[in-house]
């Protein structure tokens, strides 16, 4: 009997809220965000964040990464834009990522091939990988490997079995 675990890109969206949450809170209680528009909020699926200054607006973003970061959720999932004029306030979209793209699936499966344990399938299956072995060790191993490894998406190992 194989085993296998797959490999997913997902957010916990309560998570990713809560973050948002004490963003906004410590945006609206800073001293240096009084007076400057500074706001962020849900915007549809994106989160958008305005301030009357880019560099404000910036600011404001890495009060929302410091956030995200401590509630585990890696910066890799996220995906700003630069700010934009928009009237008298700078806007600024943060996109969420999620699922792991046919190119980046690609580039996992043939880590596992290259530099993985012999013996090791890894089937695309939509945006996730299912990673199959006859021993559990090798599972192990290619999980090492991965985390090891920069990649551009945020990976997580589920289904292990």
């Amino acid at each position: 009997m194989d085993s296998s675990f797959d490999i997913v890109s997902k957010l916990d969206r309560q998570e990713v809220d809560n973050a948002l949450n004490q963003a906004a809170k410590e945006v609206a209680n800073r001293f240096d965000f009084r007076n400057v528009d500074a706001g962020i909020r849900w915007s549809g699926e994106t989160i958008e964040i305005q301030a009357n200054t880019a560099e404000r607006a910036n600011a404001v973003l890495d009060v929302l990464k410091d956030k995200l970061v401590k509630r585990q959720i890696s910066l890799k999932a996220i995906d700003a834009g630069e700010p934009k004029l928009s009237g008298k306030v700078h806007k600024l979209s943060v996109s969420l990522k999620e699922g792991i793209a046919q190119e980046d699936a690609k580039k996992i499966g043939k880590i596992i091939r290259e530099e993985g344990p012999k013996g090791i399938k890894a089937q695309i299956q939509g945006e996730e990988l299912r990673v199959t072995s006859k021993k559990k060790d090798d599972l192990q191993q290619v999980i090492t490997l991965l985390k090891g490894k920069d990649l551009d998406v945020a990976l997580q190992f589920v289904n292990y079995r």
